[in-house]
């Protein structure tokens, strides 16, 4: 089974995060892709996001009955900082051994790669799979690391969205109808 992994703080997941699974998974012929929101992302301010319980909500919410897209709380379940590390470890562990794992990251993230924690072993555990952001070149530290993905970029960003919530804009079109309908019941980003 080639099962694609996409991580994230998801606060909240948008159109943009959806685009990417879905174009990931037919480029790479993947069987699933499993989103896994972070309980505590190590490398982002702790401002403004929202309860880990919400963010899996919305994930859920967003993937509702699309087939090859699940949730995962692995992150939220261990607790404490969610490093990529020990997440593709336990995921290592329930698979099978001809399963392969690709962990999918934005060309963004990847300036910063070589500063997580123990990113050899992460890319012993998965291929790591970049997906081109406008703006974000790829450069390798270690050759053949990464294999990119070229994929059509959707211009959205969760920092954005939460602006435009805090301006009381729409955020219509930015974001599943599920997940829109979730942020208002629960009154998140106010």
């Amino acid at each position: 089974m080639k099962i694609g992994i996409l991580g994230g703080t998801f606060n909240p997941i948008h159109n943009g995060h959806m685009g990417i699974a879905r174009q990931a998974k037919e480029a790479l012929a993947l069987d699933k892709v499993i989103f896994i929101p972070a309980y505590i992302p190590p490398h982002k301010s702790h401002g403004n996001i929202a309860d880990c319980r919400d963010r899996l909500a919305m994930v859920r919410a967003a993937i509702e009955d699309i087939e090859g897209l699940e949730a995962s709380s692995a992150e939220i379940d261990r607790k404490g900082f969610s490093y990529t590390v020990d997440t593709l470890r336990g995921l290592r562990k329930q698979c099978g051994e001809d399963d392969a794992l690709f962990f999918i990251i934005g060309s963004d993230n990847l300036a910063d790669f070589w500063d997580w924690k123990n990113p050899n072993e992460i890319i012993r555990l998965a291929q790591i799979i970049v997906v081109e952001r406008p703006g974000c070149e790829i450069h390798e530290r270690e050759p053949g690391s990464f294999v990119s993905v070229a994929i059509e970029p959707i211009p959205i960003s969760a920092r954005d969205i939460r602006d435009r919530i805090r301006k009381r804009l729409s955020i219509t079109g930015l974001v599943p109808a599920s997940v829109e309908q979730y942020i208002k019941e629960h009154k998140l980003y106010l």
